[in-house]
């Protein structure tokens, strides 16, 4: 009797346990709603065709997105994010792969490249002819991938990649992706680069558009993959399939994928090595900052450079200092720590002016949690 009711508690536990995988595959179905395919071929492979009205949304994105990064603007960056149809490109690459449509990728990486010459002059010409000539924290912030960037591109490929498979119109779902995996910044950087004659900064912010665009066609591709997308097997495309055409597209997917899987292995070292240098340099920092005197910290935040831009850009300035000010919260055993900026000059410089110069600062400063402003008679 005892055997027995065992076999009946295992019996009923391994019911269960199919039951709640059962449940969890249910929930997490992704063809459960998708559209029909050519509905799916036409979302991903419409936004990568190319004409006037896409050549002129593309460059007018690209100036916005220039002047955002160049008056750190956040506003006018994912403004510029918003409407720029750089997405629709990297989509058709990883409906390409998914279906092994040689052709297709041919086009749609050419197309890319093609946006990306155009993204790239209009950068260029518009920080050759900026009044504005010094880098701020924006352009930096896009110009140095790390792994954070990489697992954006990867959340964010797979959402568009979901979205546009799915009956309703993925048009909100597309648009936050456009801003969260942040295509056209990285090109305003490397054109930034080329103004400056930056090989440094040149590569880093093309570094990065590549590890975008790389990684949400990989999370897109995976989705269309789980959708069991069929393969393009009309190879000459002559309208007819022949048993010969069927086995040779299989080939053709099989060994796609495989360079893919490899090449984005590849890709993705740079990155990884960027990553490991950044984390190391934040822990030195961090180390530094506990133990660091007063003047130490002012060598630390490069006050004397600092000092010599703030005076080259805006000369009224007199001064520049910065420190770290504790305060102590009721209640809160340890203080607050706060890093300060003081700018002193010898008249009280205008909004514009101290948006210059606060963005300046960051640069040298990027954790400064306040900018103050002071005037030679007030102190």
């Amino acid at each position: 009797m005892a055997e027995k009711s065992k076999t009946e508690d295992a019996g009923i536990g391994a019911s269960w346990t199919r039951r709640g995988v059962s449940a969890l595959r249910r929930a997490f179905d992704v063809r459960e709603g998708r559209a029909s395919w050519p509905q799916i071929r036409k979302r991903f492979v419409g936004g990568s065709k190319l004409d006037g009205t896409h050549m002129c949304i593309l460059i007018v994105a690209m100036l916005i997105a220039s002047i955002g990064l160049n008056t750190d603007s956040t506003e006018a960056i994912v403004g510029a994010m918003l409407i720029c149809p750089l997405m629709g490109s990297v989509l058709a690459i990883s409906y390409a792969v998914a279906t092994a449509d040689r052709r297709l990728l041919r086009n749609a990486v050419a197309g890319l490249a093609l946006q990306m010459l155009i993204c790239l002059a209009t950068s260029t010409l518009y920080f050759l002819l900026t009044p504005i000539p010094y880098e701020t924290s924006a352009l930096l912030d896009n110009s140095t991938p790390t792994i954070w960037d990489l697992l954006i591109a990867l959340a964010g490929g797979f959402a568009g990649g979901l979205g546009n498979s799915r009956k309703q119109e993925p048009s909100t779902l597309i648009a936050g992706v456009a801003v969260a995996t942040a295509l056209m910044p990285p090109l305003c950087s490397a054109g930034y680069g080329i103004a400056q004659q930056s090989l440094t900064r040149f590569a880093g912010a093309i570094y990065e558009f590549g590890v975008n665009v790389v990684f949400i066609a990989l999370a897109a591709e995976v989705v269309l993959l789980l959708l069991h997308v069929p393969l393009h097997r009309d190879i000459n495309d002559d309208g007819v399939v022949t048993p010969q055409e069927s086995e040779d597209a299989v080939a053709i997917s099989r060994r796609l994928r495989r360079n893919v899987i490899i090449g984005t292995l590849v890709f993705a070292i740079p990155c990884l090595m960027v990553t490991t240098g950044v984390v190391q340099e934040t822990i030195q920092q961090h180390a530094k900052d506990a133990t660091a005197t007063p003047s130490q910290a002012s060598d630390q935040y490069e006050t004397a450079l600092t000092t010599q831009e703030l005076k080259a850009v805006q000369p009224e300035v007199e001064r520049y200092s910065v420190g770290t000010e504790y305060s102590y919260a009721s209640g809160s055993p340890r203080p607050t720590e706060r890093i300060v900026a003081t700018v002193t000059s010898t008249r009280t410089l205008a909004t514009d002016e101290q948006d210059r110069a606060t963005a300046l600062i960051r640069v040298h400063v990027p954790r400064v949690d306040e900018v103050r402003f002071m005037t030679s008679s007030s102190t």
